[in-house]
């Protein structure tokens, strides 16, 4: 018999209008939607008018209900995986169950869609170039802590989420390790009452403790920017010293980015510094 495939299927992070045509087909043709929260899930598939069999997936039961999602799938039942909002798998169990199916040589079909995380990333305004994603740091003050301080030397921006609940604790340990770093706080996203906040970290937390605290929050940190600074005028002092010695700016310029590993451009960004001096 042929197995069935597992279909990782994002919803909506806010509006409901936020699912892709090939979602919704998706959700009408399985056997079965695996949802974390069933009586979340329910609302939205009576909004799309899908009327298919639901069975809860969620961290309470995964080691017993993936066993048998994966034994129907094998079966030839084809199940799609649906969280409470956007990506299933992303600081959810879903994780779980895809490797589970990996592991047996069933298909898994990744269906693209809303995410939290990077909608966040791309409205904070800050570099996209490169991040980290940490999702949920711990409840626990000593290993949030801890955590905190590995965070606190990334050179790129780190996308962290949290609870309500948690928020100002997490904003008041973030002043306490990272000190006066910009942030973007975004909550509510893609609904009615979306906000994002921008600023250093300690007016967020003056904001926040002045606000009513609902809905979930993903938090855009920027990157160490200490170590980048000392770069700069390193290369600045050894431009300096080359064109003391003779060179030409653009001699020095394609020495130092050769010699230091730096792209051309941002060592002509420096010299062009130097000449303004």
């Amino acid at each position: 018999m042929e197995s069935g495939k597992l279909y990782i299927c994002p919803t909506p992070i806010g509006n409901l209008e936020d699912i892709t045509f090939r979602t919704i087909n998706i959700l009408q043709e399985v056997d079965v939607i695996a949802a974390e929260d069933t009586r979340h899930t329910i609302k939205l598939l009576n909004h799309y008018d899908i009327k298919k069999p639901l069975t809860s997936y969620h961290e309470h039961n995964i080691k017993e209900k993936g066993i048998t999602l994966i034994e129907k799938l094998k079966n030839g039942t084809n199940i799609a995986l649906v969280s409470d909002a956007g990506m299933p798998g992303i600081s959810d169990p879903g994780e779980v169950l895809v490797r589970q199916a990996i592991e047996e040589g069933i298909e898994v079909i990744v269906l693209p869609g809303a995410t939290a995380s990077i909608t966040a990333l791309v409205v904070s305004g800050l570099s996209t170039h490169k991040f980290t994603f940490e999702g949920f740091l711990s409840s626990k003050k000593n290993e949030r802590v801890q955590e905190l301080k590995k965070i606190k030397e990334y050179k790129y921006t780190t996308i962290i989420y949290e609870s309500p609940h948690r928020i100002l604790n997490l904003l008041e340990d973030m002043l306490s390790i990272l000190g006066e770093r910009k942030v973007s706080i975004s909550r509510e996203l893609t609904k009615k009452y979306e906000e994002t906040f921008r600023g250093t970290i300690e007016e967020a937390l003056e904001y926040f403790k002045a606000s009513n605290i609902r809905g979930e929050f993903v938090l855009v940190l920027e990157g160490n920017k200490e170590e980048e600074a000392e770069k700069e005028l390193d290369i600045e002092s050894i431009l300096k010293k080359y064109i003391e010695e003779g060179m030409t700016k653009k001699e020095a310029v394609k020495k130092v980015a050769h010699e230091y590993g730096v792209a051309k451009n941002e060592v002509y960004r420096i010299s062009v510094k130097i000449s303004e001096e």
